[in-house]
């Protein structure tokens, strides 16, 4: 038992290590993209919705006053939880874009920043990311990790995802 609790305390800090060189890396650059993405997102609308722990109280579910599940949004939506530094993150964004244009009306698509609220990524276990969030609007949420070995492969999975969890049509 020592062992393995040994091991998984290793493999943490590293982790966190290559994470926090990661973020470093990433801030100066970020920096940079964030004045060319205002710029770009004068012309086209974002159809993902990106949310702070306030708005995701509002609109997905108010952890703090509610000890069970309820749901607190208008329709179902799907919660992408991502980094700006994680490359399977930057991979799933424009497909999640594009899914939220195809849906739209019929589910929203959400996005948090777990390097600038990681309060919410905590409160719903995120272990590894990209993380995603599957809100009905009536029943249990699910969550899933990862993305498909392919955007096509990616696309269909967040599709069946929609169709069976959110929309119910299985």
């Amino acid at each position: 038992m020592k062992k393995i609790f040994l091991a998984v305390l290793v493999v943490s800090v590293g982790l966190t290590q290559a994470c926090q060189e990661g973020v470093k890396a990433s801030d100066e650059k970020n920096e940079k993209t964030e004045i060319k993405s205002e710029k770009s997102d004068n012309h086209s609308e974002k159809a993902t919705i990106t949310l702070t722990k306030e708005e995701f109280k509002k609109r997905v579910m108010n952890y703090e006053v509610n000890k069970e599940w309820k749901f607190e949004g208008d329709l179902p939506c799907i919660v992408d939880f991502y980094a700006d530094w994680c490359g399977p993150c930057k991979i799933a964004a424009p497909i999640l874009e594009e899914i939220a244009q195809e849906y739209k009306g019929k589910i929203n698509v959400f996005k948090v920043d777990t390097q600038k609220d990681p309060e919410l990524a905590g409160v719903f276990g995120v272990q590894g990311i990209p993380a995603f969030l599957y809100c009905p609007k009536e029943g249990k949420p699910r969550m899933t990790s990862g993305i498909g070995r392919s955007n096509e492969e990616t696309k269909v999975m967040f599709r069946k995802a929609i169709e069976d969890i959110l929309l119910n049509n299985n």
